[in-house]
């Protein structure tokens, strides 16, 4: 069975990658082809939570197993990989080139902490799926 590469941490450098971002928005402002960041692509992401688990679904068509690497902390996640292109027979002429190539990563903050003992993922037509148990809420000894 081939498995997914997933590292715990405590957490990821927040102020680092909110700097990361906001320098690479203003040059991408000025010229949408000087890009800081080593991403060139951003695979699209859904994430919705039930009372038990957050759930994140992230669509990767054409990414290997081996092309990607998931790192959870118990209030964020990144997602990094990449997907190989196919190269075009020699003398080929592009009519319409959509599909994005390269390295990507995703970094997503969660709306609570996970039990990072608790994580399971799949990676089945594409999709990643990974199912984080939510950590269970203290009740406020304070409250009456």
């Amino acid at each position: 069975m081939d498995y997914i590469k997933i590292r715990f941490g405590d957490d990821f450098d927040h102020c680092k990658l909110k700097s990361e971002k906001s320098i690479d928005d203003m040059f991408q402002s000025l010229n949408p082809m000087f890009r800081l960041e080593k991403s060139t692509w951003k695979p699209h992401v859904d994430i919705y939570e039930t009372e038990e688990d957050i759930v994140i679904q992230v669509s990767m068509a054409g990414v290997a197993k081996e092309d990607m690497e998931i790192e959870i902390s118990n209030k964020a996640i990144k997602i990094s990989g990449k997907r190989s292109g196919n190269i075009p027979r020699e003398k080929a002429t592009y009519r319409l080139a959509e599909i994005q190539y390269g390295a990507f990563e995703r970094v997503l903050f969660l709306p609570c902490p996970i039990d990072t003992n608790r994580v399971t993922a799949s990676y089945t037509n594409g999709f990643l799926h990974m199912d984080l148990a939510k950590l269970p809420v203290e009740p406020d000894s304070d409250a009456i």
